[in-house]
């Protein structure tokens, strides 16, 4: 459901026309997921499953707070400490918006969807 939230938001196109390569929440990485990154590569990840050589061969991989993330992918690096607290005074200001809840069974289209995934057990 997080795709779809992206894509109604139109960040799905932006994040792919920037070339990121956004994985699907799950257990891939955990189970062995075979995508890697070229050898020798930096990364700034998400992912927790972070080993020496786990995302590509000598990759250096920095583990990142969804925030951090965000701000390394509009930097193209990692921010300095002063850069990364003007970015969370923005965050901050938005984050009624950004840290919302998603009562999935409050919203109408997620509610379209699930119904005709999972039937739902009629009470007798």
């Amino acid at each position: 459901m997080d795709q779809h939230q992206l894509t109604e938001e139109g960040y799905y196109g932006i994040y792919g026309r920037a070339g990121a390569r956004m994985e699907m929440p799950g257990c891939s990485l955990c189970m062995g997921n075979q995508a890697r990154v070229a050898a020798k590569s930096t990364v700034v990840s998400t992912s927790t499953r972070n080993f020496p050589n786990r995302l590509g061969d000598g990759a250096n991989v920095y583990l990142a707070s969804a925030e951090l993330a965000a701000v390394a992918a509009v930097e193209g690096r990692l921010p300095t400490v002063d850069e990364y607290q003007r970015y969370m005074g923005e965050f901050d200001a938005m984050a009624g918006e950004i840290y919302r809840y998603m009562n999935f069974h409050e919203i109408e289209e997620y509610q379209k969807i699930a119904s005709n995934v999972i039937p739902v057990a009629q009470e007798a």
